[in-house]
């Protein structure tokens, strides 16, 4: 199953193969199985802190905001470019979290999906997700995958990092990228910031390597209330930027109206 999907060793890019509760490569460099299910393919040589990535409370957090179906327009949308333009199924999903954009995509477009996270956390909890799907610590800038292997790569609110996407994927494929739009979650930066500036967000260069496909931007409204509230501001940055002594953001409020606004950019490799 692992030489189907292109793993390879992130020591010394030879592909990987299974052996019992382990993958191991020509050179024997080998890589347990974690108890929960993931592998970790992130050597100490490529973390740059103890514990990097989203920490476990912004993971528990995004779950249960996600658990909600108050985001599933934008896995609808996803869902939809996958069907609308793969020419195969390996799906390598960069930056997943704790699984929820994964999931879907292997229950709704028939995928081989491959999840990828740099936090231990979060290939923990995506586990429990689905147990078909292949989950794997590792960093974004150095896939775990051999080239040419995948079919579709797909990046939700996570960096985009174009000669990696262009060199695990084989030509024609294509990658679905997600990213926050200039209204993104407006209102509650409105309870967190002094001023909120106006903004020109637009996708990270692509480069040479992929002709753009499809850029679109979708809003959609919807409603947190109670402990989704405070869910949401938790899996965000802006949590972290709340300045001290200003005070809980929705102190008096028990529910607020929010604007979604996304941009899906599609690309496909040259």
């Amino acid at each position: 199953m692992y030489k189907e999907i292109g793993l390879c060793c992130p020591i010394c890019r030879l592909p990987l193969t299974q052996d019992n509760r382990r993958l191991v490569c020509r050179k024997n460099h080998s890589f347990d199985f974690a108890r929960q299910g993931y592998i970790n393919l992130l050597p100490v040589q490529n973390k740059h802190s103890l514990a990097p990535g989203d920490t476990a409370a912004m993971l528990h957090a995004r779950r249960s905001f996600l658990d909600s179906g108050l985001y599933l327009p934008v896995s609808n949308a996803l869902c939809e470019r996958i069907t609308k333009y793969a020419r195969g199924n390996i799906l390598a999903d960069i930056g997943c979290g704790e699984g929820y954009y994964t999931a879907q995509t292997e229950k709704n477009c028939g995928c081989r999906c491959i999840g990828i996270d740099i936090a231990k956390e979060a290939a923990k909890m995506a586990c429990a997700r689905s147990k078909s799907i292949v989950w794997a610590v590792a960093t974004a800038s150095k896939l775990p995958f051999e080239d040419g292997s995948a079919d579709i790569v797909t990046a939700v609110f996570s960096l985009f990092m174009n000669d990696e996407y262009a060199r695990i994927l084989r030509s024609g494929g294509i990658v679905i990228e997600i990213t926050a739009g200039n209204d993104h979650l407006r209102e509650l930066k409105e309870l967190i910031y002094d001023e909120v500036f106006v903004q020109n967000k637009q996708p990270s260069p692509c480069g040479s390597q992929f002709a753009a496909v499809e850029q679109t931007e979708e809003t959609f409204r919807f409603t947190a209330e109670g402990e989704l509230l405070q869910d949401l501001l938790l899996m965000t940055p802006h949590a972290h930027r709340i300045k001290s002594g200003r005070g809980d953001p929705f102190e008096g409020k028990d529910r607020l109206s929010l604007t979604a606004d996304i941009i899906i950019r599609v690309l496909r490799k040259k």
